[in-house]
Parts: structure tokens; C-alpha cells; sequence
């Protein structure tokens, strides 16, 4: 595709599945939902196809994906999985947390998915669509979010027509996502493990399966798995965190009693400011003030990921 031409946007019927399905297998990305983000979906085993999502979003090369997978056991020919993986795949897959694991040797996985990494970011995801369509290709899937690199996630199928015009040709539109916040990312290390990008699943409910152990994290800078960059998720404006009020040139992303021109939630209920985080920045990024500011959030539970996220948004 070129210039600005929009995605074909389908349901998720049979139809739609069976050309997505289609597409995958020719090498050609497709952007479809999960419950976190929509992502942009490629076979993992094919370096030019990889190449392609890459392309679409304009991502650094040095910036590994995930790959989704249907099961655990379709996941165990692509890397070590030991008994901590199993525990945490039982707790929380399908669902939103990525396992950081050792990549098993002649694994059928293109080196463009780890950035050269001796490990490999998997997920088994919680979506009918993005599961359905794992079942009809049969190929494990490398799907970043599906949306120009560094920019606000979507959350919806126009989010991703809108961002990813003559870039990519077809979208798999299953609504909005109910999460709204990319999956948690645990690297489970020789000797304990790390949050390497917090998420939905909290350090606690971690802790509560696998004990304590927590390990260092990577030498500072060090990028070993998606949403890692400093400046990540941005609207394209300045954005001032911990705003009580919004200057004449900002716009106002609001939490609990503290109204914007758009609320985070109005309850000051997390789960519900988790699922709009996105909305509201991509509401943001359109308004005509110059600048965002941003009410604060509380620092608990996934309000810890909403405030990484927000962090990034602002560097």
C-alpha cells in the first residue's frame, strides 16, 4: 500500500478469519484484536514478514516482539519452558502476561523477532478473535501493537485504520479492547525474575506463584523485551503528569473528582482508567490545545501501569 489509503476493515466472520488466515501464511501482516491492544500480527517464522511489521510501524530493529501462541504447548518447541513457566502459564494464560523464557535451540522462530536476543517473549492470548485466528493459520504469531512505533496504542479497529494508513492492507475489527493496557512482561531469569514491563497481572499476584525471588533487572538500557523505550505511547505534545488543574493551552485527561475535557474514569476505578488510558491520549493527540496534562493516578495495583505508561508518554 501507499499514501493514505485506508486498511480494509472486516468482522471477524468466517470470511474475515479465512482471509486474514490467507494473509498470514502469504507473509502479510494483519492488525487484529486482543484483549490488551490490537496488534499487527505476522507469521514468526519468516524473516520477511516480520520485515513487514517492522516497515509498518516504523519500530527499531533492536526491539524485540512477542509471539502469541494458542497454548502452552505450543509454545514449548519455541523455548525453554521449566516448572515456574508452567506454573504461571496455569495462573494466568490465557490471558495478559508475557513469559520472557530462554529460546529453544533450532526453534522455528526468524532472528528479527528477538533483535538477536537469547530469549523470546511469548504470550497466549485471551481474545476470541486473536485466538481463533492462531487456530486457523496454525502459526505462532509476532504481533507488536498494531500502530506507528512510539505512538499512542489503539485500542480500536479506527485507531489502527488511522494510524497505520498505506502501510498495511487488512484489520480484523472485534471492538474495542476490553483491557486497553499491553500485558504484563516477566523474564524468568536462571535465578529468580523480573517485571520487565508491569502490566494487568501485578508483581503481587507473581509473587503469590512463584515466591519473592525477584531478580535485578537488565544493565540499564539494555532493551530486552517490548515497551522498554523511554519515550513510548506519546500523543505527539507535550504532556505534564500530576496536573490538580489544566493551564489555557492544555488539554485535561481527568481521573476521579478531578474533571477534564476527557476522564480516565469518573469513579476513580483503575480497571476502568486501564481500559480507556489509550482513548484518552488518542482523544488528546486530536484535540487543538498544544499541550496535555494529566490528572493523577493512584500508584497501586494496575495504576502502577497505567503511571509506567504515562511516564513514557511524557519523555
Amino acid at each position: 500500500m501507499t499514501g493514505n489509503t485506508r486498511p480494509l476493515v472486516l468482522p471477524p466472520d468466517t470470511a474475515g478469519l479465512a482471509r486474514a488466515a490467507d494473509s498470514l501464511r502469504a507473509g502479510a501482516p494483519v492488525a487484529v484484536p486482543t484483549e490488551t491492544v490490537y496488534g499487527l500480527a505476522a507469521r514468526a517464522d519468516q524473516a520477511e514478514a516480520v520485515a513487514a511489521v517492522y516497515r509498518a510501524k516504523g519500530r527499531p530493529d533492536f526491539n524485540p516482539l512477542i509471539v502469541h501462541v494458542g497454548d502452552l504447548a505450543a509454545a514449548r518447541p519455541l523455548a525453554e519452558v521449566d516448572a515456574r513457566a508452567e506454573r504461571l502459564a496455569a495462573a494466568f494464560w490465557p490471558g495478559p502476561l508475557t513469559m520472557v523464557l530462554p529460546l529453544r535451540a533450532g526453534a522455528a522462530i526468524t532472528p528479527a523477532v528477538t533483535a538477536g536476543l537469547p530469549t523470546l517473549a511469548l504470550r497466549c492470548p485471551d481474545h476470541p478473535v486473536m485466538r481463533a485466528l492462531l487456530a486457523a493459520c496454525a502459526l505462532p504469531l509476532a504481533a507488536p501493537s498494531a500502530n506507528r512505533s512510539g505512538a499512542v496504542s489503539p485500542t480500536t479497529a479506527a485507531h489502527v485504520a488511522a494510524s497505520l494508513a498505506g502501510r498495511i492492507d487488512l484489520v480484523l475489527d472485534g471492538g474495542p479492547c476490553a483491557t486497553g493496557l499491553e500485558s504484563t512482561i516477566v523474564a524468568l531469569r536462571t535465578e529468580g525474575w523480573t517485571i520487565l514491563r508491569p502490566g494487568p497481572v501485578s508483581t503481587e499476584q507473581i509473587a503469590a506463584v512463584l515466591g519473592s525471588d525477584e531478580a535485578p533487572g537488565a544493565s540499564p538500557g539494555a532493551i530486552e523485551a517490548p515497551g522498554q523505550l523511554a519515550s513510548h505511547y506519546a500523543p505527539g505534545k507535550p504532556v505534564r503528569l500530576g496536573a490538580v488543574t489544566a493551564a489555557p493551552d492544555e488539554f485535561l485527561i481527568g481521573f476521579g473528582a478531578l474533571a477534564g475535557d476527557v476522564t480516565l474514569s469518573a469513579t476513580g476505578d483503575l480497571a476502568e482508567a486501564a481500559a480507556r488510558l489509550y482513548a484518552c491520549l488518542h482523544a488528546a493527540a486530536g484535540a487543538a490545545a498544544p499541550r496535555v496534562a494529566v490528572a493523577p493516578v493512584p500508584d497501586r495495583g494496575i495504576g502502577r501501569a497505567i503511571n509506567d505508561r504515562l511516564r513514557r508518554a511524557a519523555a
